[in-house]
């Protein structure tokens, strides 16, 4: 089966992309990499569409450091970011999380701005920013508007992003000295959706822990990490376990991947910081 579109035309820029949304009468589709999109397309779970090509915005890509956030362009594929020396110095997170995303041939086409925007709760990027605290770029009819990651995944592949808005780049704090990230997660195979997955994060402050492929969306465990912040590795463990509502299906039933969510976290732990329950 092949794609249905109703259209294509190529941004110039992001006010040029903003304005061809605007004339799509709510038909316009953003298309970057194209690893998510076009695969519906050709499944036909998106037709008539007008495809908005932004793939060609140069302003959209890199990875800058910006006062004290590390800025990352929505354009910016995943295979650049595991590789930048910026990412693993300032978010080793992201970094790690590439090594987990599919196969190469993904990696080279798919970006962090279209991994957000389509909020595949099984996806690792969307928890990475989540634990992170970061900020997600928004530009639109209106102007441009920030979003905390906190407030922007909102259902299964829905997020804050509104009609004609184009997610322009994510910001995230800077690594402190001595700040400790870790990914961890289970697939069947190599490239395969994780059954479940978690991203902990060791400031200073305290832990910053996210789950992902465990509910409709990116899951910011605030319980387990008041749990971890007070030393209780079998509380946060399960605190975690009660924060989530994971989905079964052919793959795994909801029990075993709220099983898998505290084993995670317990391993995680012990990789970290050497902690145990």
């Amino acid at each position: 089966m092949k794609a249905l579109a109703g259209g294509y035309a190529r941004a110039r820029d992001v006010a040029h992309a903003v304005d061809l949304l605007a004339k799509a009468d709510g038909m316009g589709r953003v298309l970057a990499g194209g690893q998510s999109l076009i695969a519906a397309m050709n499944m036909r779970l998106s037709t008539g569409d007008m495809l908005v090509d932004i793939s060609r915005i140069d302003a959209l890509r890199g990875v800058t450091v910006d006062g004290e956030s590390l800025r990352i362009g929505a354009l910016t594929r995943h295979a650049d970011i595991g590789a930048d020396p910026l990412v693993a110095r300032h978010a080793p997170l992201l970094a790690q999380a590439v090594q987990h995303i599919a196969h190469a041939a993904i990696r080279n086409r798919g970006t962090i701005g279209g991994s957000l925007a389509h909020a595949d709760p099984a996806a690792e990027f969307p928890a990475c920013v989540l634990a992170l605290g970061g900020t997600i770029h928004l530009q639109g009819p209106e102007g441009a508007r920030t979003v905390a990651a906190e407030d922007f995944f909102i259902d299964i592949f829905e997020t804050a992003i509104a009609e004609g808005e184009i997610l322009t780049a994510i910001t995230l704090p800077l690594a402190e000295a001595g700040e400790q990230h870790l990914l961890i997660e289970t697939a069947r195979r190599s490239g395969d959706y994780a059954l479940a997955g978690l991203c902990l994060v060791k400031r200073a402050a305290g832990y910053r822990l996210s789950a992902f492929s465990v509910g409709p969306r990116p899951v910011l465990a605030v319980a387990a990490m008041e749990r971890l912040d007070a030393g209780d590795v079998a509380g946060a463990v399960a605190a975690l376990r009660a924060e989530i509502d994971p989905p079964g299906d052919t793959q795994a039933s909801a029990a075993y991947r709220r099983h898998l969510a505290g084993v995670l976290l317990t391993r995680a732990l012990h990789d970290l910081t050497g902690e145990t329950a």
